[in-house]
């Protein structure tokens, strides 16, 4: 199993690793840049060489990079639009630093022109970024469906996904709190919900695992995270994602409310559970 949470990547990729050792990681997830947006910190070539080190010797799995939170590929202002496709086509040369990789990202907020111009703007946005000689895979986000979110479908990721040509270099982050605040009830119809998505989008695109629990009731549309178990998926419910053999091998991503302390907590739980 692979599991890990978000790091600070502020002192650079090498002491992240170090930091995920420390915590009982193998694999691991960071901002591509300050979550609110901004400029890039520069990337050091020799600290690159030093992290893939400490992957090999640990024999970490997919790291799982994070857009920021304000990039918007569908927004309705036009300047917001071109901020976002800067910083995406960015990070995306950037990810090829350490190749391999995924790069996740929420799709976006389409902020009232409607989710079916929110979905073209995504795909354009996308189309534009990608290469084929690319390593990354780009991972969209499954959403809550708060406000004008756009991804709060299986059917929404699908139809952003069918726009794309090099639609190989596409995958989907399966988050259990959005997708159960989106009203996919994981506790109870786990299977069916991944049937579900296999008949949508297919469960080859399900490349990684944003692991928390949920503050909400299932179909809530909300976005509330919670530790693993104190929440209204519970423990037993997570357990059988996590042990699920459909998602074997894919890195499993805490988000949950904690500090170092309670991520080492919850990553011996989740090994425990193998």
């Amino acid at each position: 199993m692979y599991i890990g949470n978000h790091l600070s990547a502020s002192k650079g990729y090498a002491a992240m690793g170090r930091a995920a050792v420390k915590l009982g990681a193998n694999t691991f997830a960071f901002f591509t840049r300050n979550p609110r947006g901004g400029k890039a910190k520069e990337i050091d070539a020799a600290d690159v060489e030093a992290y893939l080190r400490i992957a090999e010797e640990q024999q970490f799995g997919t790291l799982v990079a994070h857009a920021p939170y304000t990039m918007n590929l569908c927004a309705a202002k036009e300047d917001v639009r071109n901020f976002s496709r800067e910083i995406f086509a960015d990070d995306l040369r950037r990810m090829e630093y350490t190749p391999g990789n995924y790069y996740n990202f929420h799709p976006g907020a389409h902020v009232g022109q409607g989710a079916e111009e929110g979905i073209r703007l995504i795909a354009e946005a996308i189309n534009e970024a990608l290469w084929a000689e690319q390593t990354t895979t780009v991972l969209l986000e499954t959403m809550a469906g708060k406000g004008t979110e756009v991804g709060r479908t299986f059917e929404e990721l699908s139809a952003v996904m069918e726009r794309v040509t090099l639609s190989d270099k596409l995958g989907v982050c399966f988050d259990t709190c959005h997708v159960w605040d989106a009203g996919y009830d994981i506790a109870n119809r786990l299977d069916e919900v991944l049937e579900e998505f296999d008949r949508v989008i297919g469960l080859e695109r399900l490349r990684a695992v944003h692991f928390n629990d949920s503050m909400n009731p299932c179909g809530a549309h909300k976005d509330r995270h919670a530790k693993i178990g104190e929440g209204c998926i519970g423990m037993d419910a997570l357990r059988r994602v996590a042990l699920h053999p459909l998602l074997a091998g894919k890195p499993f991503i805490l988000e949950t409310p904690n500090d170092d302390e309670g991520y080492r907590r919850e990553i011996a739980l989740v090994r425990s559970w193998e």
